[in-house]
């Protein structure tokens, strides 16, 4: 299905809404006590995800927006590992046994960062102290310098799931955004991967890249679907220099303009579709017996800050430096910056410093938000103004993109790449000039 390009309907900066409240709206009232609080309220049979950050990265590229520093002293690893397990431990007792860990995802930064050995140190600790020895497992995996003493780390702990940040397959690209990677690097993981019982391998590519052609798109999705990849998370690359200072290392006056981005954003998904891949969401694809796309036909699809996921948890504990927990009344952020992360767990506190309260009516704005980009349509209960959103989404009918059937709200199936937009007509923290956040497309 081809896609109409209405740039009026594209011009507002929108939020990735992984959360809601977004993390924009976080604030620094937020304290050791809250995240106890929290934890007191897990319940003794509910099922729990953990997220642990490792902050370090072996190369630092010029478009992460991630909180991530350079792997480039071995103290400074293995102070934070060791402050990691603290942490893991003041969470444990907190929970004294309650809540059930369905899942584990490291994320970063890069985990690879951290030596094998370290890692099955890691991952003994958390089983250990949550008594999570059949958690699933995921990671994300920086393809460069992954080697064969990783994959086999990656077995003996049966990690099942594995992320790889390609981001493109174009030299020239890879150079203007810091991230030179052979293809034979991450054919080679890949290969790494497959033998160490990984099941599901995603790949992270990016459009809209500096000096990004349709070519060098459609030949970066060539290769990845000639390499048999499960999930593809195709993303639009955001330049918000103003919020992340090494990406004024790339250069502006060679970024695809809108009607670029949307072409190329078009181009990804013909092709990925059109290769037997089935899409998720605006932005996600995966084959079709996938439990991300078994998640989306059977209407239990969800969003959390890894983006649409099939996890069924409603609390996701973060554990490290940056990492957010979600909880169903709240959002918490562990403090950024490592000095004082190491500080608070020293003391025997909890490191949560940013955050929001969600209150009744949040919830209920998010978990329309959260269905409209996983199902594609949501009832408006009473507490929301019904007349206040179809006034706001009035361009959006005016083109044939959503439809309203009594109080139900539904996107059009040509109305894909403005989900995002439409679903911001039920924000209540944005303002229209908020330059936050980057191109809805």
């Amino acid at each position: 299905m081809s896609w109409t390009y209405h740039p009026d309907l594209l011009a507002r900066p929108i939020p990735r809404y992984t959360s809601y409240p977004t993390a924009a709206e976080f604030h620094d009232r937020i304290g050791s006590d809250d995240m106890a609080e929290a934890l007191d309220r897990v319940a003794a049979d509910e099922t729990v995800s953990l997220y642990v950050h490792i902050p370090y990265c072996r190369e630092i590229c010029w478009y992460c927006g991630c909180n991530t520093g350079a792997a480039n002293r071995t103290r400074r690893l293995d102070s934070y590992l060791e402050r990691l397990e603290d942490e893991i431990a003041l969470v444990a007792a907190r929970l004294d046994g309650r809540g059930r860990i369905g899942r584990i995802a490291f994320g970063g930064g890069s985990p690879n960062a951290i030596a094998p050995a370290q890692f099955d140190r890691l991952v003994a600790t958390i089983r250990r102290a949550f008594q999570a020895d059949g958690a699933i497992l995921s990671i994300e995996i920086d393809p460069r310098g992954f080697a064969e003493d990783w994959a086999a780390a990656l077995a003996r702990n049966r990690v099942s799931r594995a992320s790889l940040g390609v981001q493109t397959f174009a030299p020239a690209i890879q150079a203007a955004i810091g991230r030179v990677q052979p293809m034979e690097d991450v054919v080679h993981t890949v290969a790494q991967l497959r033998s160490a019982g990984v099941g599901s391998i995603n790949f992270d590519l990016m459009y809209g890249l500096p000096g990004q052609s349709r070519d060098d798109l459609a030949d970066t999705i060539e290769r990845t679907i000639a390499l048999d990849i499960d999930r593809i998370a195709l993303f639009g690359y955001a330049h918000v220099p103003h919020l992340i200072p090494r990406q004024r290392r790339i250069d502006a006056t060679v970024l695809p303009d809108a009607a670029a981005r949307f072409a190329q954003a078009e181009l990804g998904h013909a092709m990925l579709t059109r290769a037997g891949y089935a899409p998720v969401g605006f932005d996600h694809f995966a084959k079709p017996g996938d439990a991300l796309v078994i998640a989306a036909r059977t209407g239990t699809l969800r969003r959390n800050f890894q983006g649409f996921t099939e996890d069924p948890a409603r609390t996701l504990i973060g554990l490290g430096a940056t990492a957010i927990s979600e909880f169903p009344d709240r959002l918490l952020q562990n403090e950024k910056n490592t000095g004082r992360y190491h500080m608070l767990i020293g003391e025997g506190r909890f490191a949560a410093t940013r955050g929001v309260h969600r209150s009744r009516l949040d919830r209920i704005h998010g978990g329309a938000i959260e269905a409209l980009l996983t199902r594609g349509r949501t009832t408006l209960p009473p507490e929301i103004d019904a007349a206040a959103i179809a006034e706001r989404l009035r361009p959006f009918r005016d083109r044939g993109l959503v439809t309203w059937i009594g109080r139900t709200l539904a996107i059009a199936p040509a109305a894909l790449p403005y989900a995002r937009s439409i679903a911001a007509a039920f924000d209540r923290y944005r303002a229209p000039d908020d330059r936050r956040f980057s191109n809805a497309v």
